[in-house]
């Protein structure tokens, strides 16, 4: 099975963001879907609706940097792999997923032959960042979670938290409809248990 989206459907989840603005991410977003094994409409919608949440609707590219309490506790973070003074910002949030600290720059970038610990930056331009939101998506398992409709295991995932979580539903609710995931669900039910029949017979 395959995935992808239409410059309409993208549209009517983003409905901040200007058309010639989707246009130009919208070819570079369905390219990134086998890389991400985005392949049925579910984990289509829980995709499009993390990366909506997290780019603005593909505005922003790059964190804004305050600097915030939060921003201010990515120095000196092990977990993160910033480990070295200025790490915090200089491996701040970009691309559509918004990774964040040298591990994880360094990983991707290892793993698409990008030099992002030297040039970090590479991260917020478009061609790269959709290649390193499928790269994300895919090893830290976030399909799992998609097929299952799990949108609080997801977003840990995605974010370690839930912050935004509000948002996260609504571009979710939203990118459900358009992809035809509820009738989906619909179908699957009336397949397994048609009218008439009882369940676990």
């Amino acid at each position: 099975m395959t995935c992808s989206y239409t410059i309409i459907q993208l549209g009517s989840v983003c409905r901040y963001a200007r058309t010639a603005r989707l246009a130009v991410m919208f070819p570079r977003l369905n390219a990134s879907l086998p890389e991400a094994e985005v392949d049925t409409p579910r984990r289509g919608a829980m995709y499009l609706a993390q990366l909506a949440h997290k780019s603005e609707e593909f505005r922003v590219m790059e964190e804004i940097w305050g600097t915030t309490a939060q921003q201010a506790s990515y120095e000196g973070r092990p977990d993160l792999g910033n480990t070295q003074p200025g790490d915090g910002r200089r491996f701040k949030g970009r691309g559509v997923i918004q990774i964040t600290g040298r591990n994880n720059y360094r990983t991707a970038g290892e793993a698409l032959g990008l030099p992002l610990l030297l040039h970090p930056e590479l991260a917020a331009q478009p061609e790269n960042a959709f290649r390193v939101a499928a790269w994300f998506w895919k090893t830290h398992g976030c399909n799992a979670p998609a097929d299952k409709e799990d949108l609080d295991g997801c977003t840990g995932i995605v974010n370690g938290g839930l912050t935004g979580i509000e948002s996260r539903l609504r571009y979710y609710e939203l990118a459900k409809d358009v992809l035809g995931v509820d009738r989906l669900s619909v179908q699957a039910r009336f397949f397994l248990h048609p009218p008439g029949t009882k369940r676990g017979v």
